[in-house]
């Protein structure tokens, strides 16, 4: 059998750190095709680790996911085991989110990483997402750091306060809001297996 040659290789490690970003985004291969103007073929093939993209290509895709083309190969080749502070990935924010839906999210575990995510949200006074739940696959616990956190799971409510955690089953509609009068600053580990 013939061993992949490095560029297979290096091709094989973008692919999967497009997709693992592309998913943690919570985008559709359709969706990001779309935003990037490339084709749908196009990102398919490199998730797969196939093609032979142009240079143009896969900057309008690392634009489209809001980062920089270098720092998405490099993600490939830094230290896969170790997120340095300054060096966290900050989820973008629509640009037109009304002051109160601009929470901070900064990703505090590797991109290239997809069975455990860390994430620590800082979210304004005011916040929340009643009118967006969430619903997806994996289990969930959060921690408040700060503030105070409500949580809806379902018909359940519950009020977080400093230091306490609730875990919960993603595929079950649920949403946050901002209990307290100032920011509340929220640790959350997200994994894709429910239990």
């Amino acid at each position: 059998m013939q061993e992949p040659d490095s560029a297979q290789v290096e091709m094989a490690a973008l692919g999967a750190a497009l997709k693992v970003e592309r998913q943690r985004q919570g985008l559709s291969l359709q969706s990001l095709s779309a935003r990037a103007g490339v084709s749908f073929g196009l990102i398919s093939e490199l998730e797969r680790g196939r093609g032979n993209p142009s240079f143009s290509s896969l900057h309008r895709v690392a634009t489209a996911l809001g980062v920089s083309l270098s720092k998405l190969l490099g993600g490939i080749a830094g230290d896969a085991m170790v997120v340095r502070a300054a060096e966290r990935h900050v989820l973008p924010i629509p640009p037109d989110a009304a002051p109160e839906q601009r929470v901070e999210r900064e990703l505090l575990t590797p991109r290239t990483h997809s069975n455990l995510q860390l994430i620590r949200s800082t979210i304004p006074a005011r916040f929340s997402n009643e009118d967006q739940p969430f619903r997806h696959l994996g289990t969930e616990s959060v921690t408040v750091e700060q503030g105070a956190l409500l949580v809806v799971h379902g018909d359940r409510r519950v009020r977080l306060e400093v230091g306490d955690t609730m875990t919960y089953g993603c595929s079950t509609p649920h949403w946050w809001a901002n209990a307290s009068d100032g920011i509340t600053v929220v640790l959350g580990a997200v994994t894709p297996l429910e239990v």
